[in-house]
């Protein structure tokens, strides 16, 4: 069936649309930043401006890592919980913006690629699942564009006390 003759095409589309947007509005924030102001915390959170960069690139990956295969899939990160909101020695801003770029387009073509947008796979166990839910793809995008969304927000927080730029508002 061609993409126009479906009738999830249009709503595919809306989905990585939104995402497109919050993801835009993320990388708008950072825009004219150094390195080093990109690192820089501005509150009394572990949150800088590339950490967030960091982070939601790998929340994408991995949440896309479980649409093509499941709860198994999302695992091998083995770094400390807080070293994603980072910027370490070597990062830069231009590369984590890089890596984000190459996440959201592996994002689109394996969106894209799918059948449709019901195929579901079992949660991973964790205590904030409930045991023996699932989420079907349409769920995953809601949360990665909600995840995207929320974190947009707090780098408008971060670069208006880094510098007093606003991206919203």
């Amino acid at each position: 069936m061609a993409a126009e003759q479906n009738p999830h095409s249009s709503e595919r589309a809306d989905l990585l649309e939104a995402l497109a947007k919050h993801r835009d509005l993320l990388r708008r924030t950072v825009r004219d930043l150094t390195d080093e102001q990109a690192a820089r915390r501005t509150t009394v959170s572990e949150l800088c401006l590339g950490g967030l960069i960091k982070h939601v690139a790998g929340v994408e990956e991995r949440w896309m890592r479980f649409v093509a295969g499941g709860a198994e899939a999302m695992r091998g990160d083995t770094g400390a919980w807080a070293d994603q909101f980072r910027m370490f020695d070597g990062e830069t801003l231009s590369g984590l913006l890089d890596r984000y770029g190459e996440v959201a387009k592996g994002t689109e073509e394996l969106v894209t690629a799918l059948p449709d947008l019901e195929q579901s796979r079992p949660l991973p166990k964790a205590p904030w699942f409930e045991p023996g839910a699932r989420w079907s793809v349409r769920r995953v995008l809601l949360h990665v564009i909600a995840e995207t969304a929320q974190h947009a927000g707090h780098a408008d927080i971060i670069r208006e006390a880094l510098d007093g730029a606003r991206t919203m508002g």
